[in-house]
């Protein structure tokens, strides 16, 4: 049997605030914005910038914890899968989107305010409470 391998690992920072939203069945799904920006130098020395936008998708618990601990401009670390969805619109049109299912998150850099009483500059989230393997397509509610 032939495996392959879906994995994405980002550092970046949010472009906005997370919004959360939950599907027929009750489960929350949160959805964000990450920025990552490169920065080299041409042959002639000539210095670009580029910044990438990435959608990410969480569920579960971890959509919860990234909705009530995680603001616009924060800068975190995600790691999941590559997804495509498609669909079409009422008048026809076919869209595509690529988004990354996270399954862990950590935020990186210094708090607002702690989310424990020992004040840790990182702390690495998980969503135990389901696989991504167990969703459901219709389960997305956009």
């Amino acid at each position: 049997m032939s495996r392959g391998l879906n994995k994405v690992m980002l550092i970046g920072h949010l472009g906005r605030d997370p919004e959360m939203r939950y599907t027929p069945s009750g489960r929350p799904v949160t959805t964000f914005t990450i920025a990552t920006t490169r920065t080299w130098n041409t042959s002639n020395g000539e210095r670009h910038t580029e910044t990438e936008w990435f959608n990410v998708v969480t569920w579960g618990n971890l959509a919860e914890i990234c909705k009530q601990y995680l603001t616009k401009g924060q800068q975190v670390y995600v790691e999941g899968r590559l997804q495509t969805r498609r669909w079409e619109d009422s008048e026809g049109n076919k869209h595509t989107s690529v988004e990354i299912v996270a399954n862990e998150m950590m935020i990186l850099g210094e708090r607002r305010e702690p989310l424990s009483n020992n004040n840790h500059f990182a702390e690495t989230l998980q969503d135990s409470q389901r696989s991504d393997e167990d969703l459901d397509e219709d389960e997305y509610p956009f």
